[in-house]
């Protein structure tokens, strides 16, 4: 089996230009996960934390600085590369969701893997398998204004999964939620995690980010510290009877 890290970040730094001057973003970071680690990023508004998760899923470019997913460098692959391998080895789960309102749970999770061009009974099925996997098989065909903000959340969480990524990536996931169904959402990272799904969250949420592993808390555009593994932190990832 591979010992090689999922996600190497080295020495990033993202300005954005302000007028005459510019906002340092990130100043010189740098981040290694492994594979099955459950990571959480933590610090005040505007420390950078959001940014570093934009630049290790390949939304956006740094400044300076690599990102390697899986050894490959991001800033080598061309466009289309880039945005396979964003389809294929990554997962990314918003605040606010971003389900296509029009669409059935079933079908919102079908549309990465139809982007990544697995045929239809296929999808189908893993999606209904993930639905089932978050709890949610019986709303499978409910439209997502039909669904609560935690129903959403997971069929987003499923939908994140679909083509089995390699590391998922999770920005604020219980900021748009009650605690009781944060809480959910809590349970259900720790299952993901405990069945060898790698995570990296950001979150303001202090019991999200207890429960991971490690803890890594910015502030200014920099790691102050990073904690080492909890006694909440899973142990050691087992392989998934199904679906991951």
């Amino acid at each position: 089996m591979s010992t090689l890290p999922v996600l190497i970040g080295r020495d990033l730094c993202k300005d954005y230009p302000m007028n005459e001057a510019a906002v340092h973003a990130l100043r010189g970071v740098s981040l290694e996960v492994g594979a099955g680690e459950y990571v959480a990023i933590a610090g005040p508004s505007g420390s950078g934390k959001s940014t570093l998760l934009q630049l290790i899923g390949g939304i956006d470019s740094p400044s300076s600085g690599t990102v390697e997913i899986l050894g490959t460098r991001l800033n080598e692959l061309s466009d289309r590369d880039l945005t396979r391998l964003r389809l294929t080895r990554l997962g990314f789960v918003f605040q606010r969701f971003h389900l296509l309102p029009v669409l059935s749970a079933r079908e919102n999770v079908e549309l990465p893997m139809a982007e990544a061009g697995v045929r239809g009974k296929e999808r189908r099925n893993r999606a209904l398998e993930l639905l089932a996997y978050v709890g949610l098989e019986h709303r499978a065909a409910h439209r997502a204004t039909q669904l609560s903000g935690g129903e959403m959340q997971r069929v987003a969480i499923a939908r994140a999964l679909a083509n089995r990524p390699a590391l998922l990536l999770a920005d604020e996931p219980t900021g748009e939620l009650d605690a009781a169904t944060g809480d959910e959402i809590l349970t259900l990272f720790r299952r993901l995690n405990r069945d060898g799904t790698t995570l990296v969250v950001v979150t303001h949420d202090e019991r999200l980010a207890a429960q991971a592993g490690r803890i890594v808390h910015m502030l200014d555009g920099r790691i102050q510290k990073a904690e080492e593994p909890s006694q909440a932190a899973v142990s050691p990832p087992r392989r998934p009877a199904a679906p991951l």
